[in-house]
C-alpha cells in the first residue's frame, strides 16, 4: 500500500525539516520526504495544504486502568484514545491492582500492549513495594523486565530514607524517579485548592504548600545524594520556581505540567462539578500564568496528559465523593494548539519538544 501525502508543512525540532514537503508512507511506513516527490503510481494521494507533520506524540504519565481496574478502562482502550488524540508513545503509571511492582506485571503490560500495535507503550513500575512507601521494590529486576522509570504516583514518597535509596537506585540503573509531590500530612481529605473562591464554595481544601514542601524537600536530596529526579503534574508557582533554582544550580531534576493545571482553576470548582476533582487540585489564574511561564522559559520539560479515567457512575456523585482524575488524552493536543499556538504562546517547535521529543529524552526512549 502506497500514499503519497503532498504539501504536508512537516516540523522537526532537529533541524531537517521545517517547510513544505512531500512524504511517500508505504506498507504503514514513512519512506521518503523531500520536495516535488512523485512519479511513482501510488494507491492514496492527499493533498494536505500546509496541514501539520510532526513526530509522534508521546505522552509519559497515562493511566491505563489494567490490569485489575478493567472496568474503567483497560489497555486496548486506553491504546485507542491515545492514537486518537495523535500520540505514538505512551507510559504507563503503576497503580493498578496489583501494583505493577513485580517484573511479571511489568511483562504482562507489555504483553498485553504489543497485541494491539497502533501505539507504542512503555512501563514505569512502582519505587516501593505495593505503593506504600516502606519498602524499595525490586528496582533492578523491574528495569530488566521493561521498566524505563519508577514512580509512585498517586503518593509521595515520604520517608526521607526510601527517597535517599530510590535516588541512588535512579543513579545506578540510570531510570528516573518520577515524584507526586504531595504532603499527605497537609492535605489528609482535602479535595481542592485553599483559596477565598474554594473556601467559599464549601468544599475540603488542601494548601499548595503540600505539594511545594515536597518539592523542596526532594532537591536537597538530590543535591546531597545524586540521581535522576522528575517531578509530575507541577501546578503552583513557587514548585517550578524552586525547579528553576535547582536547574540553575545543575541539577538533574526536571518537570512536566498537565493542559488541566495550565488552563483551568478553582474559580470554575463553584459548579460542583467533579470533572474538576484532579490530584494535585487545579490552582490559579496566578498559577497559571506562572506556569505557562516555566513553559516559555524553558524550566517545564513537558506536558504531560495524567489521564485517569473512571466509569461514568463514579464520577456522577457528589464532589467529595467523587475520585481525583480526568481524561486527557484525546483532549490535550486541541487544548495545547489552541491555547498555546494559536494564542502565540509558544511556536510549533516548542509544543514539539514538549509533546514529543523531550519525554523520550527524559525516559531514555529513541526519537523518531
Amino acid at each position: 500500500m502506497k500514499i503519497f501525502l503532498r504539501n504536508a508543512r512537516v516540523v522537526d525540532p532537529a533541524g531537517k525539516y521545517d517547510g513544505l514537503f512531500d512524504i511517500l508512507i508505504v506498507d504503514g511506513a514513512m519512506q521518503e520526504i523531500g520536495s516535488s516527490l512523485g512519479g511513482n503510481p501510488v494507491n492514496y494521494e492527499v493533498n494536505l495544504r500546509g496541514k501539520l507533520v510532526v513526530p509522534g506524540l508521546f505522552d509519559m504519565h497515562t493511566h491505563l486502568r489494567e490490569p485489575g481496574q478493567e472496568y474503567k478502562e483497560d489497555i486496548a482502550s486506553g491504546i485507542a484514545a491515545a492514537a486518537n488524540g495523535g500520540f505514538t508513545g505512551i507510559a504507563a503509571m503503576p497503580n493498578t491492582d496489583p501494583v505493577v511492582d513485580s517484573a511479571d506485571v511489568v511483562k504482562y503490560v507489555l504483553d498485553r500492549a504489543k497485541q494491539s500495535g497502533l501505539v507504542n507503550v512503555y512501563q514505569i513500575a512502582a519505587i516501593t513495594e505495593g505503593r506504600k512507601g516502606e519498602r524499595l521494590s525490586e528496582m533492578k529486576d523491574l528495569s530488566e523486565a521493561g521498566a524505563v522509570a519508577f514512580s509512585d504516583d498517586g503518593s509521595a514518597v515520604y520517608d526521607s530514607h526510601v527517597m535517599r535509596l530510590a535516588l541512588e537506585y535512579s543513579s545506578m540503573l540510570n531510570r528516573p524517579i518520577i515524584q507526586h509531590c504531595e504532603d499527605r500530612a497537609l492535605t489528609k481529605s482535602g479535595t481542592v485548592n485553599e483559596s477565598p473562591d474554594t473556601i467559599k464554595y464549601g468544599l475540603k481544601t488542601q494548601h499548595r504548600l503540600a505539594e511545594e514542601l515536597i518539592v523542596d524537600r526532594d532537591i536537597r536530596m538530590l543535591e546531597a545524594f545524586g540521581g535522576r529526579y522528575h517531578a509530575t503534574h507541577m501546578s503552583t508557582a513557587q514548585s517550578v520556581e524552586m525547579i528553576a533554582s535547582a536547574k540553575k544550580r545543575g541539577l538533574p531534576i526536571s518537570c512536566d505540567v498537565t493542559p488541566h493545571h495550565l488552563f483551568l482553576d478553582d474559580s470554575m470548582l463553584g459548579t460542583y462539578d467533579s470533572d474538576y476533582k484532579v490530584n494535585p487540585p487545579l490552582r490559579t489564574k496566578g498559577d497559571n500564568r506562572a506556569l505557562i511561564e516555566a513553559l516559555r522559559s524553558g524550566v517545564i520539560d513537558a506536558i504531560a496528559s495524567d489521564h485517569a479515567p473512571h466509569a461514568i457512575h463514579e464520577k456522577e456523585v457528589e464532589f467529595d465523593a467523587a475520585p481525583f482524575g480526568m481524561i486527557g488524552l484525546e483532549t490535550t493536543v486541541g487544548a495545547v494548539m489552541t491555547k498555546l499556538f494559536h494564542e502565540n504562546v509558544l511556536d510549533i517547535h516548542a509544543i514539539v519538544n514538549l509533546l514529543s521529543i523531550n519525554p523520550r529524552k527524559l525516559l531514555g526512549i529513541p526519537v523518531p
